[in-house]
């Protein structure tokens, strides 16, 4: 009988496995190895692991839960998560084994949409990135492009300006901006093309053009792309887990859902700014909720 179930390597639910390691709690970990952030090349903002890779993050994580013998990690897919009468959790993996735990914790992290444009994919985590906060530094001073189908690209752009004031404003053929905000940006010196974008050129993930529909072209060696973030999976949602409106599920304080027994960590309950630092916070706060509620019903 395991005490708590991870779903998900990623840094929230790499913490939680070494918070409840250090707490004696039998515990395993699966992990797939499909992480969001395999596309990036470095991770920024996290204070003492400031431009660490993902491999590198991993691996230095791994190798702290193993100290921790209560604490094995799988590299297995889950398939299937129900609860039982009992309130017992159950999952099952691709090869059939089912696992059966009184806590789990999500820490699956979200999926994200591009926009539909071609070229797009071959230069995101290279040269178009999804935070300023991340990647800003990195790209400072240089002529960059916003491409942003929804009315975040209004906030968006103004974050990107502190970072580099030659800025363009691409919404691939959508009305989002008010003529208001567009003359908000033009007195700052920011275009708005909104403009059908035919596709992105440039070469080994270095972006250096973006094409239009009706053939006009701009300079650009880089930017950022606002993406639509979803569940990667229906685990919480079989569960009868509440979301919110940014589909992350809802947790409280300690990183409880509404339904007993079962936490969430990191981009999974998103609320806030996606990244790393914040993510493996989470963990700690969902594995501080899933010991102390063992603890209390062991009382």
């Amino acid at each position: 009988m395991l005490e708590c179930i991870i779903i998900g390597g990623g840094p929230a639910g790499l913490n939680a496995a070494l918070v409840l390691g250090r707490a004696r709690r039998q515990t395993v970990l699966f992990d797939n190895n499909d992480a969001r952030n395999k596309v990036t090349h470095e991770s920024h903002g996290f204070i003492t692991r400031d431009g660490v890779t993902p491999k590198e993050f991993r691996e230095a994580a791994h190798n702290d839960i193993r100290k921790y013998p209560s604490v094995k990690i799988k590299k297995e897919t889950i398939i299937e998560v129900y609860k039982e009468e009992n309130g017992l959790i159950n999952v099952k993996t691709a090869d059939g084994q089912i696992i059966t735990s009184k806590k789990l914790i999500f820490a699956t992290g979200l999926k994200e949409r591009l926009p539909n444009i071609e070229g797009v994919r071959a230069f995101y985590g290279k040269s178009l990135f999804s935070c300023p906060y991340c990647d800003g530094w990195e790209q400072r001073d240089q002529p960059l492009v916003l491409i942003s189908e929804n009315a975040h690209a209004v906030h968006m752009a103004k974050m990107i300006y502190q970072w580099s004031k030659d800025l363009i404003i691409c919404t691939n053929g959508n009305k989002t901006i008010s003529d208001e905000d567009k003359l908000v940006f033009e007195r700052k010196g920011i275009l708005v093309r909104e403009e059908k974008i035919a596709r992105l050129h440039g070469t080994d993930g270095k972006l250096e053009k973006i094409i239009f529909e009706d053939g006009h072209e701009i300079s650009r060696t880089g930017g950022f792309v606002t993406t639509e973030l979803y569940q990667g999976n229906q685990f919480g949602a079989s569960l009868g887990c509440a979301l919110n409106e940014n589909d992350g599920i809802i947790v409280d304080t300690l990183g409880k859902t509404n339904i007993n027994g079962v936490f969430a960590a990191g981009d999974t309950s998103f609320s806030g700014p996606s990244q790393l630092i914040i993510a493996a916070s989470e963990g700690v706060r969902a594995a501080a909720g899933v010991n102390s509620e063992l603890t209390m019903e062991e009382f």
